[in-house]
């Protein structure tokens, strides 16, 4: 079995220390753009893979919601500032269902 370096592991760069060194420390302008941007990506992968799993193509969708093919393609690629309802329109379209969970 291998042993563990202490001195190794105290070196070792954590995630949020690497994304603090890139983007700046959270709050900061830079670090909330990313964070958006990531978020961006995040929600146009989901949807991109589940039109994938349907077998539509980028067209096809963009016919069933009234929009053009290219307005797909940023959204899936997280270059469109879309709104809520938007994103929801899509993801009906889709067949993903969004319940909504209220903590206190």
């Amino acid at each position: 079995m291998r042993q563990i370096n202490p001195e190794k592991l105290a070196k070792l760069s954590t995630a949020n220390s690497m994304l603090d060194e890139k983007y700046g420390a959270p709050g900061t302008p830079s670090r909330e753009q990313f964070n958006e941007e990531s978020l961006a990506w995040f929600y146009g992968n989901m949807l991109r893979e589940r039109r994938k799993e349907l077998n539509l193509t980028q067209k096809q969708l963009a016919e069933k919601l009234g929009r053009e093919q290219s307005y797909i393609a940023r959204v899936e690629n997280g270059k469109a500032d879309i709104q809520l309802s938007s994103f929801f329109r899509i993801a009906t379209v889709l067949g993903i269902q969004f319940i909504p969970t209220f903590v206190n």
